[in-house]
């Protein structure tokens, strides 16, 4: 070990009194961050030994490079060797929360390291300069306390060998931590961090929790009332979130809004632990109900990325009521699909599929996505908008490259143009699916690159070939908090803030195809999903009735034709009667007019037949199929195009004229019930011959006036008058 810097190190009571003042040291929204993480330990007994070797082996592929005029610390080439997984989910957010917090302080735990003199180290070699710092940086969280080691672990030798040497330079390391506070004037060791990532823990500290509610488990109404049970008091917005309290998000109605102190407690509430509540970012929840809003009866949705396990659940349990299935990309091993598996049936979720391709390897036309009409694109991206960047990874399995850039407040232009290049490419590669109706994309970046230009991009490129019609912009169906919300183009954004992390979210619709129709069922599950129908159920059609629709189908299709061929039979048999009746007619017409010279009694039995004649024909006199006739308009048409046609020469009428004809009075005997008298009712039939329009070719139709008047004339003296007329 060397000691030529000896003289540099302090006195004793300098030394004392530097680690006295070692409390002052820590953040006090670190501590709070720390004492309410689910992976810190109350008690600040350290870790075990597998979530050091974990965190330094991310540290290393994260840490910040120097150039090599500046490189005081070398970190070597070779990882430190991996742990084939972690042992659960709370040593996985340890490893990680530890590697960032390293990289945070990476300078100063740099200095500290040459100040006292632990580096240069002969015993502990390059490769080991990732465990040294990641170790450091816990052991001044402990304000140098030896950490509590477990019997239930297997002991690491590497862990064992530089938590020695750290021990021996305890209070080295102590006096070069106070000399570096000292130095920057700072009261804690958080005010030597950069301005933004100072902001950016601060939103992550304020963020408050989301959680969506499994409908397949629990009903909203029971939620609310297991809350109050527990002591939860609901209030109206966000802002009056303070102690035990909820209140609704205003974007999606499945969402409980929680503070963020209360991760801890609520994570050991049964709502949580039985999948009834379950934590989520906001974002991922706007999607899904984007996704919800664009769906029919029936219709399949392509999640282009696993990403969250808890996005795929999300959309299962919102179509749940209908026979929709949710097929996920992207699940290469049968043990994710298995654990995966296993995960949708604790929250009972029944219609996912898990496809091993990725979602650019699959081909548009694949028999298993006919029915897909909605894909849900979250592509990777660079994620500078969220504010807790160890719950982004963790719960999307992003790069843990997001820290570098976070720490550095930006992204490179090269890396920022190979992932707008990737969010292209598969954005135009969704377009492709022929039978999708829409495309909702979001991500939870900052940057134009990423959100706006991709998507204008993606609409000027279109999809060359096919008869499909093309896609537009289409605004998200959500409440909105704010105009501000939804821009000029439709797209919703959110910026980064204390009460939510960023989220950009466009819908790509078709535009409308005129020729399509839409069925009552998919409006109303349209509506259902716009929550307009609150309470009314939709049945879902059984296989027996979807069976009989098909059959209708072909029956409909047959009887069609039969009624196109009974229609044109009907038209031929109602043409010939107007032709005999329109005979007939005439010949009643000229038997009248020759024997109106004859005498009375036989002019009288001459109108009485005329008037027989030319009663219009009965309904009854019809055949059955002519009642039945369905629509009159489709005979009409038929009747004209039939009159349309050229009559031959033989078969032209002349028009005639409107004639009055009045007949001599008709002779009724009448009964008088006061007397033994009878007389003779005289009453004036007047018939009208109406010439009917030229389309019909001079047709005639007689037409019986409707008023019977009474004659004031007397009887011709030529009648003879009986007493009893009847014999």
């Amino acid at each position: 070990m060397p000691s030529s810097k000896s003289s540099s190190v302090p006195s004793n009571n300098d030394i004392k009194s530097d680690v006295s003042n070692l409390s002052e040291l820590t953040v006090s929204n670190e501590r709070e961050f720390a004492e309410n993480s689910t992976t810190s330990l109350t008690e600040k007994t350290g870790y075990c030994d597998s979530v050091y070797i974990n965190a330094a082996n991310i540290f290393q592929g994260i840490h910040n490079e120097k150039p090599q005029d500046k490189i005081l610390i070398s970190y070597g080439n070779e990882p430190l060797p991996a742990l084939p997984i972690f042992r659960d989910e709370c040593s996985q957010r340890a490893s990680y929360e530890l590697a960032f917090s390293a990289l945070k302080y990476q300078d100063l735990l740099e200095n500290i390291l040459i100040d006292s003199c632990f580096y240069p180290c002969q015993s502990i070699s390059d490769e080991l300069t990732s465990l040294v710092v990641v170790m450091l940086y816990d052991f001044q969280y402990r304000k140098f306390q030896a950490r509590q080691i477990s019997d239930e672990e297997e002991p690491i030798a590497e862990v064992q060998e530089v938590e020695h040497y750290l021990y021996s330079f305890k209070t080295k390391l102590a006096a070069a931590l106070a000399r570096c506070r000292i130095k920057h004037d700072a009261l804690s060791i958080e005010h030597i961090l950069p301005e933004t990532i100072r902001k950016q823990e601060k939103r992550a500290s304020a963020l408050p929790l989301y959680a969506w509610i499994n409908a397949l488990k629990i009903s909203p109404e029971e939620v609310y009332r297991s809350l109050t049970k527990e002591g939860f008091t609901r209030v109206d917005s966000i802002s009056d979130l303070e102690g035990y309290t909820y209140c609704l998000d205003k974007h999606c109605q499945d969402v409980v809004v929680f503070p963020s102190f209360l991760k801890e407690e609520l994570l050991s509430l049964e709502l949580f632990t039985d999948y009834k509540l379950l934590i989520q970012d906001k974002s991922r929840s706007l999607a899904v109900h984007s996704v919800k809003a664009l769906l029919n009866t029936d219709d399949d949705i392509i999640v282009a990325h696993m990403g969250s396990w808890l996005t795929v659940a999300h959309i299962s349990v919102l179509t749940n009521q209908s026979t929709s299935k949710v097929f996920v990309c992207g699940v290469k091993s049968q043990a994710k699909g298995a654990e995966l598996k296993d995960m949708f049936r604790c929250l009972d979720c029944k219609n996912t599929v898990l496809l091993c391709e990725d979602f650019t390897e699959i081909e548009p036309t694949d028999y298993r996505l006919q029915k897909a009409k909605v894909i849900l694109l979250l592509p990777r991206c660079s994620g500078l908008g969220v504010s807790n960047p160890i719950e982004f990874i963790l719960n999307e399995h992003e790069d843990a490259g997001l820290f570098k850039d976070l720490f550095q407040g930006s992204v490179a232009e090269d890396k920022l143009g190979v992932l707008a290049e990737q969010q292209f490419k598969e954005l135009v590669h969704a377009m492709q699916f022929n039978k999708v109706q829409a495309i909702v994309y979001c991500t939870c970046s900052i940057y134009k690159e990423e959100n706006e230009e991709v998507v204008n991009k993606a609409l000027e490129y279109g999809v060359e070939g096919g008869k499909v019609q093309p896609y537009r912009l289409s605004p998200p169906v959500l409440p909105l908090c704010c105009n501000s919300e939804i821009s000029s183009d439709s797209f919703f954004k959110m910026e980064p803030s204390e009460i939510s992390n960023c989220c950009f979210l466009a819908v790509l619709a078709r535009e409308k195809d005129p020729s399509e129709s839409v069925s009552v069922k998919d409006i109303l599950a349209r509506a259902a999903a716009k929550g307009l129908l609150e309470g009314i159920e939709i049945e879902k059609p059984s296989k027996k009735e979807e069976k009989k629709k098909k059959k209708s189908k072909v029956v409909q299709q047959r009887n069609m034709r039969k009624d196109i061929s009974a229609q044109t039979k009907i038209a031929e048999f109602l043409g010939r009667e107007m032709v005999s009746v329109k005979s007939n007619s005439e010949i009643s017409v000229s038997k009248a007019i020759s024997n109106s010279e004859k005498n009375n009694l036989s002019q009288t039995n001459s109108s009485v037949q005329g008037k027989k004649l030319t009663k219009p024909v009965s309904n009854s006199s019809l055949p059955r199929m002519l009642k039945n006739i369905p629509n009159p308009s489709t005979m009409n048409k038929v009747l004209e195009k039939r009159t349309n046609i050229k009559p031959r020469a033989e078969d032209k009428m002349v028009v005639l004229k409107p004639v009055e004809i009045v007949l001599p009075p008709v002779m009724v005997p009448y009964f008088n019930p006061q007397g033994n008298k009878s007389r003779i009712a005289a009453h004036h039939y007047y018939y009208h011959w109406i010439g009917i329009k030229s389309s019909t070719h001079g047709l005639l139709v007689p037409s019986v006036s409707k008023r019977l008047m009474k004659s004031k004339e007397t009887l011709p003296s030529a009648v003879i008058k009986h007493p009893q007329p009847w014999l």
